[in-house]
């Protein structure tokens, strides 16, 4: 039987393809360091968790919920949105879904027809080119420059705009970059989308894991033209260690939103019931663990940063936020004898057993992502043995 066009025509997820490959060499007893998956290796919140657990045995997890999630969760996204965001939507603007990946899902299938366009900057996060592609969009990529930390202008999206362009994603703070949008850059890039009638989609996942003296700003939160031109989606995944409990909620025009609950109807029914009590702590509960959380990595990230530099080659950016490096490898290619980055990481991963994601994932095969969600002890080691790796094969 052969399977759908649309299918043969999907790339598999490169972050959870590299995670797999290590996991399957791990089983074989070998000794892999892995700096794949942007998953936050700290537990669950212990509030969280005895919320989830009163959920159980009082017997409200037992049962289907609104397709759009249960009301107290949507509430308090409303609520969530109004102390962190300053900005007022009704319920009826909420869903919660199935992760934020699912999320952009049901947008995607809810706003896009055949051959319309999404403007995609580079690099961007693996799923939103295949998600367009799932709803018989197309994705369009808009460049920029390292030098101008991947931000994209007016100007970049001005070359790729057309009259199929139905909405752009903009993702800051940017996986894979780390990098944040100025609050100004966001402006310029609102009013464009305004005035051309195309609709902003704010991924804004890694919004409470800033670094620094660096702010976020959404660019929902810059004007009401902009608000209402936007949907914005996030969840509970990385901000609370909840990422596999499958959270994610999208809030903005009540005609989308309304759509993704039709869809949603018809498809999962409705995120799991648990997860949901779960995240209505999160969003609700003591905020402590966050920011203890993002202290943890935002000392991984400066303790990081200098030995990425060592290495011979890497061009090393630091990021303002997420716990991601994107490194430039393009120097370390041509020292150690490779055309791009997914053989690289290949042999990497097969010769010194430390576990990368390509950066042709991402739109850039130049690249390499590393992750720092993970215990220090394992990203020193994954330091050294990159750092072995590099020097022997330049020789």
């Amino acid at each position: 039987m052969n399977l759908s066009k649309k299918v043969q025509a999907l790339a598999p997820s490169a972050t959870l393809a590299a995670a797999a490959k290590a996991k399957a060499l791990k089983a074989q007893g070998i000794d892999v360091l892995s700096l794949t998956v942007g998953e936050p290796d700290f537990a669950t919140p212990e509030n969280i968790q005895k919320a989830a657990i009163a959920a159980i045995q009082s017997g409200k997890a037992s049962y289907y919920t609104q397709s759009a999630g249960i009301p107290e969760l949507r509430q308090a996204v409303v609520d969530y949105m109004q102390k962190n965001y300053g900005l007022t939507y009704n319920v009826n603007q909420t869903i919660i879904t199935d992760g934020a990946k699912f999320a952009l899902y049901l947008l995607f299938q809810t706003i896009l027809d055949e051959a319309d366009e999404v403007i995609i900057p580079l690099p961007y996060w693996v799923s939103y080119s295949e998600q367009v592609k799932l709803a018989g969009g197309v994705p369009v990529f808009a460049t920029s420059d390292e030098e101008d930390s991947f931000k994209v202008s007016v100007a970049d999206l001005e070359k790729v705009r057309s009259a199929k362009t139905k909405a752009i994603i903009i993702n800051s703070p940017s996986n894979p970059t780390g990098m944040i949008y100025s609050p100004e850059e966001l402006q310029a890039i609102g009013q464009w989308a305004v005035d051309n009638q195309i609709l902003i989609v704010a991924d804004d996942i890694y919004g409470r894991l800033i670094y620094g003296e660096h702010t976020f700003t959404s660019i929902a939160m810059l004007g009401e033209a902009i608000k209402d031109n936007t949907i914005v989606i996030n969840g509970v995944s990385k901000t609370y260690a909840m990422t596999g409990w499958r959270i994610g909620f999208a809030v903005g025009k009540e005609e989308i939103i309304q759509g993704m609950i039709k869809i949603a109807s018809q498809s999962t029914s409705n995120p799991t019931a648990v997860s949901q009590y779960a995240a209505l702590e999160a969003l609700t509960g003591d905020q402590s663990s966050v920011e203890a959380m993002r202290k943890v990595f935002e000392e991984r990230l400066n303790r990081l940063y200098p030995l990425l530099k060592e290495i011979p080659g890497f061009k090393v950016q630091k990021p303002q936020a997420c716990f991601y490096f994107f490194v430039n490898v393009s120097e370390t290619l041509k020292l150690c004898g490779y055309q791009e980055a997914s053989s690289f990481v290949e042999d990497l991963l097969n010769e010194a057993h430390v576990a990368l994601v390509t950066g042709a994932g991402f739109g850039m095969d130049q690249y390499v992502r590393i992750s720092y969600a993970t215990d220090w002890e394992t990203i020193e080691k994954s330091v050294q043995r990159i750092k072995a790796f590099v020097e022997r094969k330049a020789q």
